[in-house]
């Protein structure tokens, strides 16, 4: 991953698409580029459409502080939100080999069994199952080829 400054902010930069397969024990290889930002840790999150979403703790702070806004500002169900959010939240450690464990109601929430799509999503890396994001996300890609023109 690189780091990249931009107007004053220092922008995370996680890029890239790897495919995976769960071990026997519920854990995936996070690819070798990723591994430096979380040597301290990191932050595993229920996502939008789905997934899972691993935070570096610098950016998983930032999420707590948004979710923290929301949930003194917001309505009710913006309130119910965040507490899904937390409630769903885990620290995580990549151990020597570069293996994230993945807990069991995370991989339930994500549909993940047996194969992982580790996706890099510039502020987080995202863990899909391939399926879901084939349905979900992948139609998007119309916009890069020029698929949706008329759009």
């Amino acid at each position: 991953m690189g780091n990249h400054f931009r107007g004053g902010k220092t922008v995370l930069g996680f890029v890239g698409r790897f495919e995976h397969s769960l071990d026997a024990k519920g854990r995936v290889i996070l690819p070798a580029r990723f591994r430096p930002e979380f040597e301290r840790g990191g932050h595993l999150t229920q996502h939008y459409e789905g997934c899972l979403a691993l935070w570096t703790p610098g950016e998983f702070s930032r999420q707590l502080g948004e979710m923290l806004d929301v949930s003194r500002a917001g309505t009710t169900q913006d309130r119910n939100r965040a507490r899904v959010w937390a409630a769903g939240a885990s620290d995580v450690e990549i151990d020597r080999q570069g293996r994230l464990a993945l807990p069991a109601s995370a991989r339930a929430f994500a549909d993940v069994t047996s194969e992982v799509l580790v996706i890099g999503s510039i502020d987080r890396i995202e863990l899909w199952n391939p399926r879901r994001f084939s349905e979900r996300v992948a139609p998007a890609e119309d916009f890069f080829s020029g698929g949706d023109l008329d759009q």
